[in-house]
C-alpha cells in the first residue's frame, strides 16, 4: 500500500511516522520545506486537560501522552520539557499595582500573576520546528520518501470516485490513498474534492534569546493599555529562546507559504508589550520577528478522516492553536484509519469532514 501525504508540516510528519510504523509505503509532498509555516513558527505549548469538556479532550490527552513517549523514542533534541503555566495581567498606569514587584522574579514590576493554571504534570513545551523535523527524519529513516513539488491535482480512476494518486507539477505519482494535510492551504484542495472551508488566522510572534535567565513558566497575560486589553502569551523553551505572541488577525492567505510576512505595526506593538513584561526582552536579544497562519474551521474543530464522496482520500487540518499538541494523536489515529480501517485510540467521529457544509469550488476560484 502506498500513501501520499500532501504537506510537510507537523501533521503530515506525524502521519508519515505512524504510517511507517504500520509498514505502509509513504511519500510526503511538500511545496516549500518541512515545517515551513506554522509548524516551524508556533509556540509549541502543550496542555493535557485544557480541552476538558469539549470534543477535543480525548485527542488532546492522547497527544499529550504521545509527546512524552516520543521524546524517548525518536532521536534528536527538540526541547521537550514539562513546565508551569500562570495567568495574570500587566497593570495599567492608573493601577496602584503598577510599581509592585511581580510574584515571578524575572518579570518587571506591575506584571501581576493571578493564578497557576498548569503544572509540570499537565503542561509542557517543545520547539515546534525541531520536533517536526525530528519526526519527519524518523519517518524518512524508516523508509518514507520526501518530494519537493507543488500539487496541481488529484488523479482518479475512470469513474472519478476513487483517488489513485496526485499530480505534481504536471507529473503523476500513483498511490492507493492520498492525505491532504496542508494547514490553511488545504483550502486549495477544495478545487479537487468535496471539503469544508478552512481559513487562515495570522499570528505574529517575536523570539528572544533569553538563555538560562527565564525558567520554565508559560504565561497567559492580559496587557492593559490605552487601547484596551490584549492577550499575550509567553513560552520559554529549553534551548534558551522565548517565544512571545499576541495580536492575531485575519489577513489574505498567500498562495506560497514562503511569502508569509508579519505586519510591521503588529510586530512593533508586540515588541513594546514584550519590553514591558521583562528587562530580559531587549531589542538586541531578538532572534526572529515572524508570523504564521493557523488553520481554523467554521466550528473550531479539526477535519480528520475520510473526505466525503471520494474513496481513498483523507484530510487532516484545522487544528487551530492546538496543532503541535494534537499532531501525534492525529497522525496515529489517521494511520490506523488508513491501514486498519478504523482508529483505535481516539474517536474521530467529532472531526468527520462530512459534518460541515462543503466549500463551493466557484467561491475558491473567485478568490
Amino acid at each position: 500500500m502506498r500513501v501520499i501525504i500532501c504537506g510537510g508540516g507537523v501533521i503530515g510528519a506525524c502521519i508519515a511516522y505512524f504510517l511507517r510504523r504500520q509498514g505502509v509505503n509513504v511519500v510526503v509532498v511538500e511545496r516549500t520545506e518541512v515545517a515551513a509555516a506554522a509548524s516551524g513558527k508556533a509556540g509549541g505549548f502543550l496542555a493535557r486537560d485544557w480541552c476538558a469538556g469539549t470534543p477535543l479532550d480525548a485527542l488532546a490527552r492522547r497527544g499529550f501522552a504521545l509527546h512524552a513517549q516520543l521524546s524517548g523514542q525518536i532521536a534528536g533534541d527538540w526541547g521537550y520539557r514539562p513546565m508551569m503555566a500562570y495567568s495574570g495581567f500587566v497593570a495599567s498606569d492608573a493601577d496602584p499595582r503598577r510599581d509592585a514587584p511581580s510574584a515571578l522574579g524575572w518579570l518587571a514590576k506591575g506584571v501581576v500573576i493571578a493564578q497557576r493554571i498548569g503544572t509540570t504534570e499537565t503542561t509542557a513545551i517543545v520547539h515546534p520546528r525541531k520536533f517536526t523535523l525530528a519526526v519527519m527524519n524518523a519517518a524518512l529513516a524508516q523508509g518514507a520518501k520526501l518530494r519537493v513539488g507543488r500539487i496541481t491535482g488529484i488523479v482518479r480512476d475512470a469513474d472519478g470516485t476513487t483517488a489513485k494518486g496526485v499530480e505534481i507539477d504536471g507529473n503523476v505519482i500513483e498511490a492507493d490513498a492520498v492525505v491532504i494535510a496542508m494547514g490553511p492551504w488545504s483550502l486549495l484542495a477544495a478545487q479537487w474534492m468535496t471539503l469544508p472551508a478552512v481559513y487562515g488566522q495570522r499570528s505574529p510572534s517575536i523570539v528572544y534569546d533569553t538563555g538560562t535567565n527565564v525558567p520554565a513558566d508559560a504565561l497567559f497575560l492580559e496587557h492593559k493599555g490605552d487601547d484596551g486589553a490584549v492577550s499575550i502569551e509567553v513560552f520559554p523553551r529549553a534551548d534558551g529562546s522565548t517565544h512571545i505572541t499576541a495580536l492575531s488577525d485575519i489577513a489574505p492567505l498567500p498562495i506560497d507559504p514562503a511569502a508569509v510576512t508579519p505586519d510591521a505595526d503588529a510586530i512593533a506593538r508586540l515588541q513594546a508589550m514584550s519590553e514591558r513584561l521583562s528587562p530580559l526582552f531587549r531589542p538586541e536579544k531578538i532572534i526572529a520577528q515572524q508570523a504564521c497562519f493557523r488553520p481554523v474551521t467554521q466550528d473550531g474543530l479539526p477535519l480528520i478522516g475520510r473526505v466525503p464522496q471520494s474513496d481513498g482520500l483523507y484530510v487532516a487540518t484545522g487544528h487551530n492553536v492546538w496543532g503541535i499538541l494534537n499532531a501525534p494523536a492525529t497522525g496515529e489515529a489517521l494511520a490506523q484509519l488508513i491501514a486498519e480501517g478504523a482508529a483505535r485510540d481516539v474517536d474521530l467521529s467529532p472531526f468527520d469532514p462530512a459534518r460541515l457544509q462543503p466549500l463551493d469550488p466557484a467561491l475558491l476560484q473567485a478568490r
